[in-house]
């Protein structure tokens, strides 16, 4: 297939059909691993003897074939006339194949061949080729490296953003199509497609970032295939914008295409996640109507809204109806029944559903046992800590960070701190290593049962396990520390806060708000509230109330009243 570009593209045939160079290049990801580190080619020694005819056998009428594998090729080119007669695209695809078997080193040398010769005529397309393969082959900087040699052009922007793309370097893919912009060209609906798809990998999407996309789509007129209309839709949905992406949805039926199952398996889980069940419903029988058979993670997508929404009767239904079709539930829809029964205190009907997992040998995993401790923390029967841990190791599943985590907020919030710290060494025993999380459950509930001494010696040992405190830290600490009107330490607390490079949050402020109020110390509490707005943060109704009612505690009724009137204002 000669791979000429179509007139006024800057892709070329088979891309355009694969809405990506990845069908041009086939490249294996798992011989990526053990390529060396590729550096610029060397300058070209002198041109060596005309290849022999088992190598490669060039024939009048221009055709190529290849008996053996091109090793040293571009080390035999001559610049005789004889070369000359071979068409570009044909040195085209013996680049690809060279990219494609591993052979970059080649690639390399017969690139800088062909240039010393002026045997081929469409260098920019060579280039796209090694940048395209070296994208591929996880070698980014490489790849970089090599477009600085020559002008950026429409073909190696594209080239050079997939790479990006793929790689999962989203930042410098925005950079590319912003600079590509600047010099005058557009981008395509490819590059768009392949930047959204990146996001949907690294679930890295948010609403802002996707209304950005979808701005400068039809600001600049691209075309939207049904590719790329699919990532929007899967891009919203998993922003968490249900809306837009039934917008979307609604554009390809009306293009009289149809959606992929993926596409609408994520709108009903957006759907479902927004408790919007009756919506999620619908699509989920369109997808039945259409002649699509839901699986596995399609149920578990409704299923998920089910239990959102805590409709306990229609999950069930849900599991019913998948066992009946065939459909085999899977670990995730085992989790989510159990979810539903734990948030409905059905703890022995969770517990069979336990049992038929085993009976089905699905394995159940740590985060199903999580979620049964956290209704029983929820219902405060902490007493229940010990049996479903007991269970667990007789199911053969090891307890992970997360639920050690839990064990102690469960205790923490029954006030047993003793069997709180047993469970903290238990973790350590077992080689695993406290989080944040771990050490803030921790320190918190020291706090909260008026043990500050051994919350700031916690603190402390936090700092010298090497896990760094984050603003939630700072933020029980200063707490801590107010409550024994420590204001000394509360301001050095603020200090190295902000020498740490974490900035006071909206949480920060209500919480010196709060202990400045019950002290007090209004002057100090309205002038956080003056830092606060001159950083941009809006004081929240909480933080209000807090001042409100530590202005009425000391029965300050017009100050108060005054609170009340610019939390009025403000709102």
């Amino acid at each position: 297939m000669l791979l000429l570009p179509l007139p006024g593209s800057t892709r070329f045939p088979s891309v355009q059909l694969a809405s990506t160079l990845a069908s041009l290049l086939p490249f294996s990801s798992a011989t990526a691993t053990s390529s060396t580190r590729l550096s610029p080619p060397p300058p070209p020694a002198p041109s060596p003897p005309p290849p022999s005819l088992t190598s490669l056998h060039f024939h009048r009428h221009g055709a190529v074939s290849t008996t053996t594998t091109p090793i040293g090729l571009a080390e035999s080119l001559d610049p005789a006339e004889s070369y000359r007669a071979v068409p570009a695209p044909l040195w085209h695809s013996l680049l690809k194949s060279l990219c494609s078997s591993s052979s970059l080193k080649q690639a390399y040398a017969l690139v800088a061949r062909l240039q010393k010769h002026n045997l081929c005529f469409s260098y920019e397309l060579l280039y796209s080729i090694l940048i395209h393969a070296l994208g591929r082959s996880e070698k980014l900087y490489e790849a970089f490296l090599l477009s600085q040699r020559r002008t950026l052009t429409p073909l190696t922007y594209n080239a050079l953003i997939g790479a990006c793309a793929r790689n999962g370097d989203l930042e410098k893919a925005l950079n590319l199509m912003s600079r590509m912009r600047q010099d005058g060209y557009r981008s395509d609906f490819v590059n768009y497609s392949l930047v959204i798809q990146s996001l949907n990998r690294s679930n890295k999407v948010d609403s802002p970032i996707m209304l950005k996309l979808y701005k400068e789509i039809e600001s600049e007129n691209v075309e939207i295939d049904g590719q790329l209309l699919n990532d929007l839709i899967v891009g919203f949905a998993k922003a968490g914008e249900p809306s837009q992406a039934m917008h979307f949805l609604a554009m390809v039926q009306a293009s009289g295409l149809s959606p992929k199952t993926a596409t609408l398996v994520s709108v009903v889980s957006a759907l479902g996640n927004a408790g919007r069940v009756v919506e999620a419903e619908a699509i989920f029988e369109e997808m039945k109507e259409g002649g699509l058979q839901p699986r596995t993670r399609a149920y578990n997508a409704l299923l998920k809204g089910y239990v959102k929404a805590a409709s306990l009767e229609d999950a069930e239904s849900i599991v019913s109806q998948m066992e009946r079709t065939g459909i085999s539930p899977d670990e995730h829809t085992y989790s989510l029944l159990i979810d539903a029964y734990a948030n409905a205190g059905r703890w022995e009907s969770a517990r069979i559903v336990l049992k038929e997992m085993e009976a089905s040998n699905v394995q159940p995993n740590s985060y199903v046992f999580s979620r049964i401790l956290a209704s029983y923390r929820d219902r405060g029967e902490w007493q229940k800590s010990f049996q479903v841990l007991r269970e667990m190791r007789s199911s053969g599943v090891v307890p992970d960070r997360h639920f050690y985590n839990l064990m102690i907020d469960t205790f923490g919030k029954s006030n047993c701190l003793d069997h709180a710290m047993a469970t903290f060494e238990r973790m350590l025993s077992e080689g695993i290593q406290p989080d944040t999380v771990t050490w803030n459950t921790l320190i918190d509930i020291h706090c909260k049962s008026g043990h500050h001494a051994r919350a700031e010696e916690l603190f402390e040992e936090m700092q010298e396990s090497g896990c760094a405190p984050c603003a939630t830290t700072f933020n029980i600490m200063i707490n801590s520390l107010g409550e024994q009107e420590r204001w000394d330490g509360v301001k050095g607390l603020m200090g190295k806060m902000q020498s740490q490079g974490l900035h006071p949050n909206i949480v920060t402020y209500t919480t010196l708000v709060d202990i400045y109020g019950k002290s007090g110390r209004f002057n100090d509490a309205i002038e956080c509230l003056e830092i606060m707005k001159s950083a941009g943060l809006k004081p929240s109704p909480t933080m209000y109330n807090a001042l409100i009612n530590a202005y009425a505690q000391r029965g300050l009724s017009e100050q108060a009243l005054n609170a009340f009137r610019v939390m009025k204002r403000t709102a």
